[in-house]
């Protein structure tokens, strides 16, 4: 994004689009844990349900987490709108996130 000139609604906007980003990728690491093999991963699977650490899939569901991170994602490419063509790189990088297979 290349605006040098930004001001605070806008700031507010790239905020709210990176924690809903940032979320997002971390519901996807916890849908992945869960849906994908050590391989795939390049981690061990499973290890979060193994260590009985809390994640999304625990606590919402699997098809639930993912529901969720997906309109995470759409919240965020939300925000970008009024910046139109200049944020379609932060964009393609939301979409990336629910599509991610490691």
């Amino acid at each position: 994004l290349a605006c040098p000139d930004l001001g605070d609604e806008d700031l507010q906007r790239l905020d709210g689009y990176a924690r809903k980003l940032g979320l997002a990728f971390q519901v996807i690491d916890d849908v992945l844990d869960c849906e994908a093999d050590t391989a795939t991963l390049g981690k061990t699977a499973g290890k979060d349900a193994d260590n009985d650490k809390p994640t999304y899939v625990k606590l919402m569901g699997l098809e639930p987490a993912r529901r969720y991170a997906e309109d995470l994602v759409a919240e965020a490419v939300a925000l970008l709108a009024p910046f139109g063509e200049k944020a379609g790189y932060l964009q393609a990088l939301a979409e990336f996130v629910t599509a991610r297979k490691h």
